[in-house]
């Protein structure tokens, strides 16, 4: 008897389970935050899971009440971190005494950007956001930002590259010719974005970075802070010129703020028209006290020696040359004929 062998039959494929849509989940940070504090208490585990339901869900992120609540107080406090400590390490530098203004001004805004970098990583990092979903914009936003703030960010580095080259320091004064008018004042502070310049009238302006780059700036204060005063004299012919030297030397010992080392000098610029013209210069060392005012005591000082020694000082002088000509002498005749009447009428009268 033979037996036949049915083959075996393959058992049936499996049919794949239907893939199960993800389910939204909020930021990575937010829901490690809930764990937490659900395993730590049950009450206040209910009361964020009551925050919880309060949302709507965006693509594959769950935006709650209580996800908008842990970003504003991460940022919150970041931003108190970094603000605090801004102002801490600032301190810290402003007592390094043995780095000069521009140094101090510069590790102040290199450790404000660092502090404020750190403070932004640590808060990506603790919201859990994934920076690879930012990739696909990340061209088209680099590029905005580009066209956008290529303003502010070239005054950044330019305020960086002032701060690090030491042409520019707080408490230097400066002249800014911008083509159209010239600014003088003294530097108060260098920003990241601009330089606060005061002149005497305590107007202060501010000076984007930049333009202290491209622009002509004159620093009156870069290698030495003493500034010469040309102060023009005008005397009046006839004066003794080696004694109107002598009282222009002597008007500027008098003068306060004047040095005596360089010493003042007065010199014998020309003949003019009216007057013999004379030069005055000084030196002063502190020329964000005003340079107006010293020649004005100088001026002072000066015409009360003038006074007081006899020196003229001179005012315009003309003098009228009439040609001999028939008119010219019918014009006389005729002037002195109403003067003859005139005094005859007065003797009858």
């Amino acid at each position: 008897m033979t037996a036949r062998l049915n083959p075996a039959v393959p058992p049936p494929a499996a049919t794949p389970a239907a893939t199960a849509p993800a389910e939204p989940r909020d930021l990575g940070g937010v829901d490690a935050l809930r764990d937490a504090v659900t395993q730590q208490s049950d009450a206040v585990g209910q009361f964020v899971a009551w925050l919880d339901a309060f949302g709507f869900t965006l693509g594959s992120t769950r935006v709650s009440a209580w996800s908008v609540l842990v970003v504003i107080v991460v940022l919150a406090g970041l931003f108190l971190f970094a603000r605090i400590g801004s102002k801490i390490a600032h301190r810290l530098v402003r007592r390094l005494t043995a780095l000069d203004p521009g140094a101090r001004v510069l590790g102040e805004k290199l450790l404000s950007i660092a502090i404020w970098t750190f403070a932004i990583l640590v808060g990506i990092d603790l919201l859990g956001i994934d920076l690879t979903a930012l990739a696909v914009f990340s061209g088209a936003f680099g590029l905005a930002v580009g066209f956008g703030l290529q303003k502010t960010f070239g005054n950044l580095l330019a305020g960086i590259i002032l701060l690090m080259d030491r042409s520019i320091k707080p408490g230097d004064v400066i002249a800014i010719n911008d083509g159209v008018t010239m600014t003088v004042g003294q530097v108060k502070k260098i920003g990241l974005r601009a330089v606060s310049v005061t002149t005497r009238d305590k107007k202060e302006y501010l000076i984007p970075n930049e333009n202290l780059m491209i622009n002509q700036v004159e620093n009156w204060s870069y290698s030495s802070r003493e500034v010469r005063i040309k102060v023009p004299v005008r005397i009046a012919y006839g004066s003794d010129v080696e004694v109107v030297e002598r009282l222009m030397l002597e008007a500027a010992k008098q003068t306060r703020r004047v040095l005596s080392s360089p010493a003042p000098t007065a010199w014998l610029h020309g003949f003019g028209q009216d007057a013999i013209d004379f030069e005055a210069q000084l030196w002063i060392r502190d020329p964000e006290e005003g340079i107006g005012n010293v020649r004005s005591d100088y001026l002072k000082t000066l015409w009360r020696l003038f006074r007081d020694n006899g020196v003229q000082v001179p005012f315009p002088q003309r003098d009228i040359n009439l040609r001999d000509t028939p008119e010219l002498r019918a014009l006389i005749a005729a002037i002195g004929q109403a003067s003859a009447e005139e005094a005859g009428t007065e003797k009858s009268a």
